[in-house]
């Protein structure tokens, strides 16, 4: 099959190119492949959050109702027999048609309102939706009614044309009131890429196919860092609520949980699973003396704990500095502590379970330790 080549703009297709090189690697290694500008091919999903993503649904039948780019739908189709893109900009139905047929993807493409085609299509195995998140004036907005289309108002139809619901959220997203709108949510997937929280995935049960007298079940809440090789971490809001946590003076380790782990609020669950004591309820920071190296996070061998004073840290002229239930900010903290940034001594000023106000000195695990410390 020939493939018509797309008239845009070389200057579009360079800066689509250097951003693809490392956001779409397989993408960017099709030839053939077109890009569109700049601030669609931003919004896009990357490739580790779009494989993700197809681990989570499989089926017959798939429908993206919010096609943009067409990343996530080609990743997804991956596991269905039969996969419809609709998107409402005529432009990027065209640039996905092209694309997906560079890719060998058998993909129907439609040009339509998400909310007309929703209304007249038939029941599916899996819809996937990513609502804009900006407003007219360009903002970011994070609340379900205020994205685009709007799913306060789609919701239940959504919920009647599928056997699972996928939807795509801000990484800012209130999960509670997520789990409001949509009760029959089955999993909240909190996905991180390198250490930065990136978006929030709902899995919802569909009503169709949903068998009479089906129970509702506690949804799941998933922790992922992506790529790195750390097993996901999960857990269920009525275990965190119930769970008690044990509480410690800095041992021997210090371990910060990933950025996934922090949005989700899985703050006693994560030390009961890994064995670990937090230092304070609010600190969200904790140790142990043996070292727990499958820990999802960033694991720091303790120097040093001093007052937050800087004599106790003449030694000590730069540092990445990081402030967890402490006062102030950084950038204030630093200025009083005289220290550049950078280098490979960490600094966490923090609140103990005693309510004491400390620095935390040390190196993340494999780095070489500061001289004349223990």
């Amino acid at each position: 099959m020939s493939i018509k080549p797309l008239h845009i703009a070389d200057s579009i297709q360079e800066a689509g190119k250097r951003i693809a090189q490392q956001k779409v690697p397989t993408w960017y290694a099709c030839q053939g492949i077109q890009y569109p500008v700049r601030l669609s091919l931003e919004q896009c999903s990357s490739e580790d959050t779009a494989r993700y993503k197809a681990t989570l649904v499989q089926g017959n039948s798939l429908v993206d109702l919010t096609g943009g780019m067409g990343v996530d739908c080609s990743f997804l189709s991956q596991s269905f027999t039969h996969t419809t893109y609709v998107e409402q900009q005529e432009e990027l139905c065209n640039l996905a048609r092209h694309n997906f047929a560079c890719l060998g993807k058998n993909i129907t493409v439609i040009n339509a309102q998400c909310e007309d085609f929703l209304a007249e299509m038939w029941p599916v195995d899996v819809i996937f939706i990513d609502p804009a998140r900006r407003d007219n004036k360009g903002g970011k907005v994070a609340l379900l009614g205020d994205c685009t289309p709007n799913l306060l108002e789609i919701g239940a139809m959504l919920l009647q044309k599928c056997h699972t619901l996928l939807i795509k959220l801000s990484p800012m997203i209130d999960i509670e009131s997520v789990l409001k709108v949509f009760p029959t949510t089955q999993q909240v997937h909190i996905i991180a890429v390198k250490n930065e929280c990136k978006e929030v995935l709902v899995c919802v049960r569909g009503e169709w196919k949903m068998e009479q007298g089906e129970s509702k079940q506690e949804p799941r809440i998933v922790c992922a860092n992506l790529p790195l090789q750390e097993d996901a971490f999960m857990f269920t809001r009525g275990a965190e609520a119930t769970c008690m946590a044990t509480y410690s003076q800095p041992l021997t380790y210090l371990y910060e949980p990933n950025a996934a782990i922090l949005k989700a609020g899985g703050f006693k669950q994560i030390a009961q699973q890994f064995g670990v004591c937090k230092l304070h309820s609010n600190s969200h920071l904790y140790t142990s003396d043996t070292c727990i190296t499958h820990f999802p996070g960033r694991i720091f061998a303790i120097e040093r704990v001093t007052k937050v004073q800087l004599k106790e840290i003449a030694d000590i002229d730069k540092a990445n500095l990081s402030i967890r239930n402490f006062p102030g900010s950084v950038a204030d903290l630093r200025k009083k502590l005289k220290l550049k940034d950078g280098g490979d001594v960490y600094v966490f000023a923090t609140t103990l379970h005693d309510n004491s106000k400390v620095l935390i000195v040390g190196r993340k695990l494999g780095v070489t330790p500061l001289r004349g410390n223990p």
